[in-house]
């Protein structure tokens, strides 16, 4: 009877267990606003989930006793044990960020900040904000550690190349290995709104894991996967206005004619214009014979468009998960185009698709599998002449020299490719198509083994990836003319035909190359009381198939040398680029401690030390492998409990140090270690009698040594950094100081002496060079809240410094003449001391007359300094001047705020320590003759004769010809490249919940954002971040875009 009363209650309970009851409940946030789109799901099913309704409802039926978990974006998620209760409201809180859970994502894997030791910067996707089709061009100033410029604004080519920590090797290549998902792909075809994380890998400790690849740092970029819940949708649509930041400024033909006979008199020569000539310039009275054309108000548009949208879905439950995002870019041109033109279009433009499927299943409790697919379809066109023409032709197709058409309709031209008229060019050249796709495709396992033991799982990746170029370049030209100065005695023009026609030829080609990955990494970490251990060992290798054309270069060419060298790279080309490595990684931690109520931990004390043991197939057996240690160690001095005690406000204050040694295996060639061979008609010899010509061959010569002996670039790499939160948070920041020494720099001997019986021309090779760089970079952050107002101030800075220790070059008596000792891309000239005031002080200078053949020197001249003292200037007086043709310094900062639905943010950027000369046609006036424009810049700032004999004046005198002396570079045409940019600003409104959950939509924002609206610079010429000598590029945009987010 006793047993009967415990088990009838037992089984009622066990009834009521079961039991199916409906809930309902209303969901709102801190200040009770209904919240739209909760998920709302049972922990143990989450497949069952619902969400809320525009009221912030929901209604789910669930067995008695089960916790539901309500989720939201940007909200704490909550969980509720259900008894029996039929009603159950929540009020969700706003997440907070804290230290302690900010996590980072490293080639490890995800990582509390606390426990990193090396040098890694995360960014949050949404601070990259750019209009362009890639991301790299959001990277100036806000990521510290990385150089970033962007050098054109053609569609579909306007990305920004970018280094980490600057250029540390003249050698190999230099830039940074970017990681997707894990594998290597191009970051210029990634959807910016896939992107879920982004981080960068700095020193030797986090890159070392990566082997050879990562000796230039690393970009690790996770994209969005599916989360538990109900199935959510975004999407994003921006239309831009893209409009030039500053293009060369040209004088008018009347100008120009006046400026040419100045120069034509300089010389001694009788005025190409006449008085009557002015007259008739001047009032356009013959405009076919002196014309007076604006190339470049005629040829480009005063701006452009841009339009992207986005789209992406995704849910699941807890056994599977899904993402999938579609998203659209088209960048319009500034060419003007020919209105009779029906067939096709000449003006420059790109379009380019994205989509991307991510599927997540776990196949078993222990067992996890992702499998994704993405890729791009980009068309490109743009116009049938080259692009180093059009703009060679629009910035030196001088007002005066032939109109566009003549009224017999002839085309104006002063002769072939760059020579002939801008207009012409850009639109009766043709057009060409380019059309790429790229496939990329990733499957990735992962296992737990905590049955064997606690804290070990294995991960198994696969890619494969696709890319396909193909283009068609359909080519034609008009016959171009151009007419005599004089008319024929019937008063009609005198034409000199300068170009024949060419119909319209079409020359398709085809590019293409895939690419196969696969790692393994077995993983193991694990706590024992206060001592974290952590392993990591990880196999890796990779393969890549060029399967582009191959057009055979024959050896009877101009020049067999040069045409048997081509022919060597493109018969390798199609051999497999192959890697292979191993590496690993220990962890270690002491006094991690962590509670019950925050779930955190915190380490006073960790050791990282890592190795890579990579193999390459670039050099010769025996030196193919090679063993690269690295190790790291921090201090997290902020929890040790003096510093608690004396510094309640310090939440985080950690010192880290790194060392690591990676190599690097990039070469200029591939298989330098075999030794290449051509026949020599001029060294014969005889087979059989002697002087008997029918036994006479060719002789084999070197074309190239061997050597053997070549093996990898090292990069020793320091790092000391200090990462630091204070006073709840609101401070935080980033400090580090690197230094890196790059030996063994694979270069080809030029000055080995032949009595060694090696020629240069046999193009010997070894690890000979040697650079040394070294630099500081970091970030500091202040966020805080006055009232309703939230907001934050921020700024980082890049600063990195390069000197050459070792270079293969000729002995100079003079030490200043040698590479070794300077920056690499160190810039060269001559010192100018002003200008020649008159013959007096021509006499009684230093003798210049070794830079000077046709033209003497004169008054108005570049006067230059005796560097060595031996009363003579000559190339002996070229010394290292300015800095690098690409910034050592970049720096950005700004501010953003909240208030209600309103929210700001505004960017500057900067670069310094930068410097490039100016020259060619586009600056120096007459140098080609009549080729040439005239910068605006120039007129009232040259020396004149009797109006301006400044010898501090801008621009020397005018000469028509190219003048030796003048036209060279010195510190007289450098010009400092430093710039301050407001880079972007951008002012958005959400609208009130209580609206949108009217009609359903979760979220609406609604933003202006204005990228390079203003640019502070002692440069005005064009654009400096172009880095152009001769402004001789597609300008750079300042862009006007209108969006709007929209979350269902």
């Amino acid at each position: 009877m006793l047993m009967l009363a415990i088990c009838i209650p037992l089984q009622m309970q066990a009834q009521d267990d079961q039991k199916t009851i409906e809930v309902k409940g209303t969901v709102t946030d801190e200040t009770g606003e209904p919240l739209i789109g909760v998920s709302v799901t049972p922990k143990e099913n989450p497949s069952l989930g619902v969400i809320t309704n525009i009221d912030g409802v929901y209604k789910i039926k669930i067995k008695a006793y089960t916790r539901l978990v309500f989720s939201y974006i940007g909200m704490e998620s909550q969980e509720v044990l259900i008894k029996e209760q039929t009603t159950q409201d929540v009020r969700l809180k706003e997440k907070k960020d804290n230290v302690i859970d900010e996590v980072v994502v490293t080639g490890t894997g995800v990582q509390k900040k606390l426990t990193v030791s090396g040098a890694v910067t995360t960014v949050n996707p949404g601070d990259l904000r750019t209009p362009t089709a890639s991301i790299t061009n959001s990277f100036a100033g806000v990521i510290p550690g990385v150089f970033a410029r962007q050098t054109t604004g053609n569609p579909g080519d306007n990305v920004s190349e970018f280094w980490i920590r600057g250029i540390s090797t003249f050698g190999a290549g230099s830039s940074a290995l970017v990681l997707v998902d894990g594998f290597e792909r191009n970051i210029n075809d990634i959807n910016p709104e896939d992107i879920e994380t982004f981080s960068v890998l700095k020193d030797a400790s986090t890159t070392a894991i990566y082997g050879s690849r990562g000796a230039n740092g690393v970009v690790l970029i996770t994209t969005k996967h599916g989360r538990d819940g109900a199935t959510r949708i975004n999407g994003k649509v921006e239309y831009s206005y893209n409009t030039r930041t500053k293009t060369p400024e040209f004088v008018d033909g009347k100008i120009y004619a006046r400026m040419m006979n100045e120069a034509l008199e300089s010389r001694n020569m009788s005025p190409a214009y006449s008085d009557d000539d002015l007259y008739l310039l001047d009032n356009q009275l013959d405009p076919e014979v002196f014309p007076n054309v604006n190339w470049m108000k005629l040829l480009l548009k005063d701006g452009a468009p841009t339009f992207r949208a986005n789209v992406d879905v995704s849910g699941g439950g807890s056994n599977a998960r899904y993402f999938a995002s579609m998203s659209y870019v088209e960048e319009g041109g500034m060419y003007n185009s020919d209105s009779a033109l029906k067939d096709y279009k000449t003006n420059a433009n790109y379009h380019r698709w994205n989509y991307r499927m991510n599927f997540d299943m776990n196949i078993t409790k222990t067992t996890l599998i992702k499998i994704g697919i993405s890729g791009a379809l980009e068309k490109q066109n743009q116009p049938g002449a080259d692009y180093k023409h059009i703009w060679e032709s629009l910035l030196l197709y001088n007002p005066i020299a032939t109109p566009v058409r003549y009224k017999d309709g002839k085309w104006g031209s002063q002769g072939k490719d760059g020579h002939n008229n801008p207009w012409v060019l850009v639109t009766q050249y043709g057009y060409n198509q380019i059309w790429k796709n790229t496939i990329n495709t990733t499957a990735e396992l992962t296992q737990d083994f905590n049955f064997i033991t606690p804290g070990l799982k294995a991960l198994v990746r696969y890619g494969y990836d696709v890319y396909t170029d193909n283009g068609n370049e359909h080519w034609k030209a008009p016959e171009g003319w151009q007419a005599e100065r004089l008319r024929d005695s019937d008063g009609n023009l005198v034409f000199k035909k300068m170009v024949d026609e060419q119909l319209m030829i079409s020359q398709p080609y085809s590019k293409g190359k895939k690419r196969e990955f696969f790692e393994a990494e077995l993983h193991y970490a694990r706590n024992f009381g206060m001592h974290q251990v952590g392993a990591i060992l990880k196999y890796s290798q990779d393969g890549t198939t060029d399967n582009s054309e191959n057009n055979w270069v024959h050896q009877s060419d101009d020049d067999p040398i040069k045409s048997l060298n081509i022919a060597f790279q493109r018969t390798i080309q199609g051999i497999d680029r192959r890697h292979q490595g191993l590496a690993g990684r220990f962890t270690y931690g002491y006094a991690n401690r962590y509670f019950v109520d925050f779930n955190f931990g915190y380490n006073r004390y960790l050791f990282e030390a890592s190795f890579g043991y990579n193999g390459s197939e670039n050099f010769a057996k025996g030196k193919r492998f090679g063993f690269f240690p690295a190790y790291s160690a921090a201090w997290n001095i902020g929890e040790e409990p003096w510093i608690k005690k004396v510094a309640p406000w310090v939440d985080m204050f950690k010192v880290r140090y790194s060392y690591g040694k990676v190599g690097n295996d990039y070469l200029e060639t591939r298989f330098p270690f075999q030794g290449r061979f051509y026949t020599n008609g001029s060294d014969r010899y005889v087979y059989g009698d002697f002087d008997t010509s029918n036994f006479t061959y060719n002789g084999i010569s070197y074309l190239i040594l061997a050597n053997k002996g070549i093996t990898w670039e090292v990069a020793t790499k320091h790092d000391l950094g200090l990462d630091f939160y204070l006073f709840g948070n609101k401070l935080s920041g980033t400090v580090d100081y690197f230094r890196e020494t790059r030996d063994g720099i694979f270069m080809w001997r030029k000055y080995i002496p032949e009595i060694i019986g090696v020629s240069n021309s046999q193009q010997p090779a070894a690890n000979v060079g040697s650079v040394r760089s070294q630099g500081v970079d970091g970030n500091i952050a202040y966020s805080d809240k006055i009232g309703n107002v939230n907001f934050t101030i921020r700024g980082n800075f890049t600063y990195s410094k390069s000197k050459i220790l070792e270079y293969d070059e000729q002995y100079s008596h003079y030490g200043y003449k040698r590479s070794a000792g300077y920056r690499v891309d160190q810039t060269r000239g001559l010192v100018a001391l002003g200008l020649f005031k008159d013959y007096e002080d021509i006499r009684n200078s230093p003798d210049q007359s070794a830079l000077v053949t046709a033209v003497e020197i004169a008054p108005g001249d570049i006067k230059y300094k005796d560097v060595n003292g031996d009363g003579k200037i000559d190339d002996n007086d070229i010394v290292p001047i300015g800095s690098t043709t690409k910034p050592n310094f970049i720096y950005g900062f700004g501010a953003s705020a909240s208030w209600k639905g309103f929210d700001v943010n505004v960017l500057f950027q900067g670069v310094g320590k930068t410097s490039f000369f100016i020259g060619g046609y586009t600056v120096y006036p007459f140098s080609n003759h009549s080729w040439g424009n005239i910068l605006t810049d120039v007129v009232g700032n040259y020396w004149q004769l009797g109006k301006n004999e400044d010898v501090n004046a801008k621009y020397p005198r005018l000469t028509y010809g190219w003048n030796n002396n003048n036209y060279r570079n010195s510190t007289f045409w450098l010009r400092d490249g430093s710039y301050l940019r407001l880079k972007n600003v951008e002012i958005g409104y959400t609208l009130p919940k209580s609206l949108t959950s009217r009609i359903n939509i979760q979220n609406v924002r609604v933003y202006l954002m204005g990228t390079n609206l203003l640019t502070f610079s002692d440069f005005k010429l064009w654009d400096p971040e172009l880095g152009s000598s001769n402004g001789q590029k597609y300008p750079l945009s300042r862009t006007f875009t209108l969006g709007m987010t929209i979350s269902l």
